[in-house]
């Protein structure tokens, strides 16, 4: 058992300096989901630390992400940003989801977004979002990036490429243990 948790961080974090490595020439940090194994989360995220990688939340009270359910709810991206900023303590980080320029855009004029998580944009796209921001918060790409896809998004210059891939789909690393008396 042990030689199998072993086997599957080691799997994280050297998945996570590949793909580290993958980004270096550009600006990107690589950073890990929320979406992890029940009961491991705590390790496997230190996993992506100790490959290189950061994390995003690590639960759901260390920063409010807006998502679509979220924006219909509250009516619209504007409402759903100002109810989450008077909701906040002044600490507390803001993350808009959007998967559209147009919502982007509306962020952007709504105010008081600190982070845009661009979620499942082509690279030409997460380019213009990247140049619509322009600096005004950081920028994060999500959803479906692989490491056959992580370069490309890098090069469209984001700050953060997030991959819940790290830690539920990557590969256990094959370590054998032999007793040798």
């Amino acid at each position: 058992m042990g030689l199998n948790f072993l086997s599957h961080l080691s799997g994280i974090a050297t998945a996570t300096a590949q793909l580290v490595e993958l980004v270096r020439p550009y600006r990107a940090s690589i950073t890990c989901t929320r979406k992890t194994m029940p009961g491991l989360r705590a390790i496997q995220k230190y996993a992506v630390r100790a490959g290189g990688g950061s994390n995003h939340r690590f639960g759901l009270d260390d920063a409010i992400l807006i998502k679509d359910n979220h924006i219909a709810f509250a009516g619209g991206i504007t409402a759903a940003v100002e109810r989450a900023r008077r909701a906040a303590g002044h600490l507390v980080r803001i993350e808009l989801e959007v998967d559209t320029l147009a919502q982007l855009r509306e962020g952007l004029e709504t105010g008081g977004v600190d982070v845009f998580l661009l979620d499942n944009m082509p690279p030409d796209m997460l380019r213009e979002a990247v140049r619509t921001v322009d600096g005004r918060a950081l920028t994060e790409a999500s959803g479906g990036i692989t490491p056959h896809t992580v370069t490309a998004v890098a090069q469209a210059g984001v700050d953060l490429i997030s991959l819940g891939w790290l830690t539920h789909t990557v590969r256990v690393m094959d370590i054998g243990l032999d007793y040798l008396p």
